[in-house]
């Protein structure tokens, strides 16, 4: 797909005075070099006007709207196909100590744009029409032969103008498998604390790429390792020495990222990087459960409700979305329910947890595995494999959208003369429950009323009793 936009971009620039003097520049070029999947967007950078080559683009027909453009930077953005395509000046920038946005941007070489961009590996060109790369620095491809992460200037320069760098230097050694150079990584030790001055959307960007990688786990010990954690991560950190109970080989933060690291989240219907949340998340309230018997055991009573609500409050802090917030927390919740299984459970009691899991159903037994082999092997534990296979089971002699109450809350509230309200939603969950318990088939309509004005009348009863 990003190979046929480049393609459109060279046959639609060949001939023209762009050609030859267009350059492919940041990721897209260092991920090809490593042999890695291309990203669906590319960066192009010129010696030139930038603003004037994406109008160039859409008058010649190779750019799919107008462009979007930023002045004051030099840049502007269109798409070519489905491929976002960002065009910058070659430029050169200062930075307010306040603000990680450039104070004042003026044209530049192609050798002064590499010294203004995050890191040596990042600065590689390839000539868009001859495929020819350029080491603008002269360093670069060694960096990136050697796996290394270093900044094209003094790291404390680097890092001071834009904090965001920071993250984006653990973001990289995680997703990349590289080692930050010695002088970057204490750059970040001595300046974590100007991360405040970073918006936390972009903050939440950036630590969403992260929890996308396979290797997250690293990233988040890095993150805690240097400091950055403690400037947007403030609920994870007590987490770290929380000592568990005898089933843990790790404190709450160690076996948390055991568990990002365990967890499969191939193939699930929610992004890869909010099963990994989960995981981090899963017992971020066991801290502030923790109590100790007069045996010495230890106790986190109630700790995935708990966590559920500081799992959401943090995401919520972080700008995520609803719907993210909803599914992570869910997750939190429910994630010790697997954890209980045995083969002793009722059918009624597997359908339950299919019931209250729903879509996340999936997602939550990865998480109860991740969350189990994270822990020791040598004392029992839930047989997560067979739970599946009786949820198989179940669901193929009765698919679970047929355990619901065979009455509608319009059929409840015209035969008993009800108001919408809670007692019809009470009667309906009383009906589905027993429908789940075996006690009534979904299609039974006259055994639902018979059982629906004896649990009325319950209702009535008690609150007639309060009253």
């Amino acid at each position: 797909m990003v190979e046929q936009a480049l393609e459109r971009l060279r046959l639609g620039l060949a001939g023209t005075p762009y050609e030859g003097k267009v350059y492919l520049v940041g990721g897209y070029v260092r991920d090809k070099l490593l042999g890695r999947p291309l990203p669906n967007d590319v960066d192009l950078v010129l010696e030139g006007d930038a603003l004037e080559l994406a109008q160039f683009l859409y008058e010649r027909g190779i750019a799919d709207h107008h462009p979007v453009t930023y002045p004051r930077f030099g840049t502007a953005m269109v798409h070519v196909g489905d491929t976002l395509v960002e065009l910058v000046t070659a430029r050169a920038e200062s930075y307010h100590d306040a603000s990680r946005k450039p104070q004042e941007v003026r044209p530049a070489t192609l050798l002064e744009d590499a010294l203004r961009r995050d890191f040596t590996v990042n600065t590689l060109l390839e000539n868009l029409h001859t495929g020819e790369i350029l080491d603008p620095l002269g360093v670069g491809l060694q960096d990136l032969r050697a796996q290394i992460l270093r900044t094209p200037r003094d790291p404390h320069e680097t890092f001071y103008e834009d904090p965001l760098r920071m993250l984006r230097a653990v973001r990289f050694a995680a997703q990349l498998e590289f080692t930050i150079d010695q002088n970057a990584y204490q750059a970040i030790l001595e300046q974590a604390e100007r991360l405040a001055i970073v918006s936390i959307e972009r903050i939440q960007a950036e630590f969403t790429r992260l929890m996308d990688s396979p290797h997250a786990h690293r990233g988040l010990q890095m993150l805690l390792e240097t400091g950055l954690l403690h400037q947007f991560g403030q609920p994870l950190l007590p987490m770290v020495g929380c000592t568990q109970n005898e089933y843990h080989l790790y404190d709450v933060w160690g076996h948390s990222l055991k568990t990002v690291e365990y967890i499969d989240p191939s193939g699930l219907d929610m992004p890869a990087w909010e099963v990994r949340l989960a995981a981090l998340l899963h017992d971020v309230g066991k801290p502030a459960t923790r109590t100790v018997g007069e045996d010495g055991t230890v106790h986190f009573y109630e700790h995935d409700r708990v966590g559920a609500r500081i799992a959401a409050e943090w995401l919520r802090h972080l700008r995520y979305s609803n719907a993210t917030i909803e599914r992570v927390a869910k997750l939190v919740k429910l994630h010790m329910r697997p954890g209980f299984y045995t083969p002793q459970w009722s059918d009624a009691a597997v359908r339950r947890l299919i019931r209250d899991a729903g879509e996340l159903l999936e997602p939550l037994l990865r998480l109860a595995e991740a969350d189990i082999k994270a822990q020791r092997a040598d004392v029992p534990h839930a047989d997560i494999p067979a739970l599946r296979a009786r949820i198989q089971a179940l669901q193929a002699v009765q698919p679970k959208e047929h355990w619901r109450s065979p009455l509608t809350g319009d059929q409840l509230m015209q035969r008993f003369g009800l108001k919408q309200g809670p007692v019809v939603g009470q009667l309906k969950r009383y009906l589905e429950e027993q429908v789940i318990e075996g006690n009534l088939a979904p299609d039974d309509v006259e055994r639902a009323w018979q059982l629906a004005e004896q649990y009325l009348q319950q209702l009535q009863a008690k609150a007639g009793a309060r009253s």
